[in-house]
C-alpha cells in the first residue's frame, strides 16, 4: 500500500507538518510512504520579496518534485498546503489543476484524500483553505478523511493551537516565526495514521 504526502511551502511550516503526517503513515504496517513536493512558481526575486527564508527552504529542497502519475500509483494522498486569504496556495492550485487527465480517465476515484495547513494567525482561513480543497478532491473522485475527535489534543484550551476536524494545522505567525508545536506535529502525525488505516481497510 503506497501513501503520498504532497505539500508546498514557502518557509517549512507545512512541511513540517507534512514531515509528521509522513512520520505517522509509517507507523501502520505495510505502508509505503513517500514525501513530495508541488514546483515552485515564484521567481526567487518574487519569494525574496514576500519574505521566503532561503534558509529554512534550503531543508526541503532536496524532496522530490511531485508527477501527477505518482498519485495514480498511490492509494492515498494527503495534501499540504499554506492557506492564502483562505484558499489554498496558487502553487497548490496549479498542481491540482494538472490532474485534467487523471480525471478523465478516473485515475483517482476510490483513493483516500485528506489535507492539512497552515496560516499567519488563529484565525487566519485554515479552516476555510481545507474546504475550499474539498470540492476538487470529490470532483477526482477521492474518499475524503479529516482529523476525528479521536484526536483528543482537538479539545485542548489550555494553549494555542491549530487543528479541526477537517485536518491538521498549525499557526505560524504573521512573520513566519512560529513553527509547529508539539500538539499540532501530533494532530498531523496522527492524520498520517488515520489516513492510511482507512486507505489499507479499503485495499482490503
Amino acid at each position: 500500500m503506497k501513501v503520498l504526502v504532497v505539500y508546498y511551502s514557502m518557509n517549512g511550516h507545512t512541511y513540517r507538518l507534512a514531515e509528521a503526517a509522513a512520520e505517522g503513515a509509517r507507523q501502520v504496517g505495510g505502508a509505503e510512504v513517500e514525501l513530495r513536493r508541488v514546483p515552485e512558481t515564484l521567481s526567487e526575486a518574487e519569494l525574496k520579496k514576500r519574505g521566503a527564508d532561503a534558509e529554512a527552504r534550503k531543508t526541503f529542497s532536496n524532496v522530490p518534485i511531485c508527477t501527477p502519475e505518482e498519485l495514480e500509483g498511490a492509494d492515498a494522498v494527503i495534501f499540504g498546503t499554506p492557506s492564502y486569504l483562505g484558499n489554498m496556495a496558487g502553487q497548490m492550485r496549479t498542481f491540482l489543476d494538472s490532474l485534467g487527465d487523471l480525471w478523465k480517465r478516473n485515475a483517482l476515484v476510490g483513493k483516500v484524500g485528506s489535507v492539512f495547513v497552515s496560516s499567519g494567525s488563529q484565525h487566519g482561513g485554515q479552516e476555510a483553505a481545507i474546504l475550499s480543497f474539498h470540492p476538487t478532491l470529490l470532483h477526482l473522485g477521492m474518499v475524503i478523511v479529516g482529523l476525528p475527535y479521536s484526536f483528543e489534543s482537538q479539545r485542548r484550551i489550555d494553549v494555542v493551537a491549530g487543528g479541526s476536524p477537517y485536518g491538521a494545522s498549525t499557526i505560524a505567525g504573521r512573520a513566519g516565526e512560529r513553527m509547529p508545536s508539539e500538539t499540532e506535529l501530533a494532530g498531523a502525525r496522527f492524520q498520517g495514521k488515520h489516513v492510511t488505516e482507512i486507505a489499507s481497510k479499503l485495499a482490503r
